[in-house]
């Protein structure tokens, strides 16, 4: 491999002083800096993309990318078609593992746990917040399903979008029936801080009990070597 390829991780690290006494008080301060770093300096684009891994029904594990649109202390959370291929293989196996990745900063924080579907309400909510064409594209695109070409997906969403114009309120496209999201709830995250040399930190925050994110009792904490 070139040389040319070769980086040296120069990041801030990240040391047991230095980290906050809880997952959620940790994972939003990074993802706070972030945003931050999206908006003022440009050098980390789309800083809630999340990727996602699950597992379908033969084993075999899977992975994209998704958009973090929820996070508070009961997990983050994503939306989705629910017949998409994520969607069929949460159904059948709940376990997911998800990581967001910020490669400018040298950062990134990965979860593990359960998979649990947004109530009604909450997603209805979300919908409403997104703009019309998205909002539209959700009833054109059937997600994971093959389609014959790329002028289908489009007259679907002309066909859609005449059906429901845009009338500048959240409330005039419905919420398909195969629509909808997901929180994680973790027993696992893990902050991994680039250093130089690859001797990266890695502070993990273990499942004890019962709790949030932001419930310190809930959680243990080990170091990992990289």
């Amino acid at each position: 491999m070139s040389d040319a390829l070769r980086r040296e991780y120069d990041g801030e690290g990240l040391t047991e002083s230095a980290l906050a006494a809880t997952p959620w008080e940790q994972a939003r301060r990074w993802v706070d800096d972030a945003v931050y770093r999206s908006v003022e300096r440009d050098d980390v684009p789309e800083p809630m993309s999340m990727s996602l891994a699950t597992v379908d029904a033969a084993g075999h594990p899977d992975v994209r990318t998704v958009l973090m649109r929820f996070f508070d202390p009961a997990g983050p959370g994503f939306v989705t078609n629910l017949e998409s291929a994520k969607g069929i293989q949460i159904a059948g196996n709940p376990e997911v593992a998800a990581a967001l990745v910020w490669p400018g900063m040298y950062r990134a924080i990965r979860f593990r746990g359960t998979a649990h579907q947004l109530g009604r309400g909450e997603v209805e909510r979300y919908f409403g917040e997104r703009p019309w064409g998205s909002r539209i594209s959700s009833w054109a695109s059937r997600q994971s399903q093959v389609i014959e070409g790329r002028s289908v997906l489009e007259e679907a969403y002309e066909r859609y979008a005449v059906r429901w114009p845009d009338q500048g309120s959240p409330t005039d496209v419905p919420v398909p029936d195969f629509w909808g999201g997901y929180r994680i709830t973790c027993d696992e995250v893990e902050f991994w801080a680039g250093r130089s040399n690859r001797l990266h930190d890695r502070l993990v925050f273990l499942r004890v009990g019962d709790g949030a994110l932001d419930d310190a009792g809930a959680w243990r904490l080990e170091r990992r070597q990289p």
